[in-house]
């Protein structure tokens, strides 16, 4: 996947840490030593269930942030070889290097007529699909089906294109590849044939011409029952010969295999004005429904983009209230940040930051050290298996957006 377009990191903090103002003030100055653009938003009331069913929505919570995210890398994919056919149409591979779709300039994809760093940073609840009265394991099955089914309509979608793609590319090498491969329709006609004859027929055969003399001087003889003087050739490339060779019917299966053993190439044809004109509309019939696909699949995959990411930041919202209930308990009572950071490295800068600032949050998972500074609990030993080793000590996602 290609650099993302943006990075965040998401922090929940409950309010008893200090005033809404106080927090800002210190994120916007503290953080990575202020080099950071901090954006505050009110995460939405949402019905509060059971504890149990809070600890079953945070895990499927977790899958579904995964599974979306995983779900816009893969439209971004696709997105980048539809856009990559052109450059290999025209080449000798039907496949683009991953390395040349992450330097492929994507074109600007766009969230309700926004950028998608636009649209998260102005981020609304969409309480028209997304009505808060519901309960929040309603909200999570509705929002994660509505933008998994759309997955898998694009995969299918693609699929298709991608059968299109692959058929319009070998009608392309019928008309540009050598004597092996390329269409007869054109090269030969009625005249070049035995047509009619109960017994005889015409085979064509590719000679390379480093064989053309061994060719003349043994196909009479290679099987019975061949046409004397019936080889005759009917056009020629920088490599092969294209020749056709009259021979009885019931020899044609033992004429064919002796053929191969020379190593002349047997090129199936059987003449008829039918199949000439199905195989001259071949090439136009494949990429009219290419393009057809394309378009399609270019319409798609925008709305894929958006409406995904879409779903992804209001599941990622969805499960930070819901870790945040989790964490600092009953009544929801705490505030969300969004922390713009130009980089990995101002990334880590921060979360250090804020870890030894808010670090106590963690109790006993977290201590300090002689110089004061936070560090995880090193004494846990015999659980320390069963402790998530990304665990932070309050409610902190790091976001990337595409």
């Amino acid at each position: 996947m290609s650099k993302p377009v943006a990075q965040y990191l998401l922090i929940s903090l409950p309010k008893s840490v200090g005033s809404e103002n106080s927090l800002s003030l210190w994120l916007e100055q503290s953080v990575n030593g202020g080099d950071v653009k901090l954006t505050k938003y009110q995460l939405p009331d949402f019905k509060v269930g059971t504890l149990d069913s809070l600890v079953e929505q945070s895990d499927e919570l977790a899958k579904i942030d995964t599974q979306l995210h995983s779900s816009i890398a893969k439209v971004l994919e696709i997105v980048a070889n539809v856009q990559a056919p052109a450059a290999t149409a025209a080449g000798s591979s039907d496949t683009t290097s991953s390395a040349t779709l992450a330097s492929a300039p994507l074109p600007t994809l766009k969230i309700d007529n926004k950028t998608v760093d636009q649209y998260f940073e102005t981020f609304q609840w969409n309480t028209r699909r997304y009505r808060l009265d519901k309960p929040t394991d309603e909200l999570i099955k509705l929002i994660s089906e509505e933008a998994l089914n759309l997955d898998s309509d694009l995969k299918n979608a693609y699929s298709s294109y991608n059968s299109a793609r692959s058929s319009l590319l070998a009608a392309q090498r019928k008309q540009t590849g050598d004597l092996t491969v390329k269409s007869l329709h054109d090269i030969v006609n009625k005249d070049d044939f035995v047509l009619g004859s109960e017994h005889l027929t015409t085979d064509i055969l590719v000679i390379p011409k480093s064989l053309k003399k061994s060719f003349l001087d043994t196909y009479e003889s290679i099987t019975p029952f061949v046409v004397p003087r019936s080889a005759h050739l009917i056009t020629e490339d920088a490599e092969y010969y294209l020749y056709g060779v009259t021979l009885f019917k019931k020899y044609e299966q033992q004429f064919l295999a002796a053929a191969r053993e020379a190593k002349w190439i047997p090129r199936e044809f059987n003449y008829s004005e039918d199949a000439i004109n199905k195989m001259k509309n071949e090439y136009a019939e494949a990429s009219r429904e290419e393009a057809s696909l394309k378009n399609d699949l270019t319409r798609l995959s925008r709305e894929a983009y958006s409406e995904i990411t879409s779903a992804w930041i209001h599941i990622k919202l969805l499960r930070t209230f819901v870790e945040s209930v989790l964490r600092y308990g009953l009544p929801p009572d705490f505030l969300c940040f969004f922390l713009k950071l130009k980089n990995e490295k101002a990334i880590n800068k921060a979360k250090k930051d804020l870890t030894a600032r808010f670090g106590y949050l963690g109790g006993n998972a977290f201590s300090t050290d002689k110089k004061g500074k936070v560090t995880k609990d090193n004494s846990l030993h015999e659980y320390a298996s069963l402790v998530d080793q990304d665990y932070e000590p309050f409610v902190l996602y790091h976001i990337e957006l595409y």
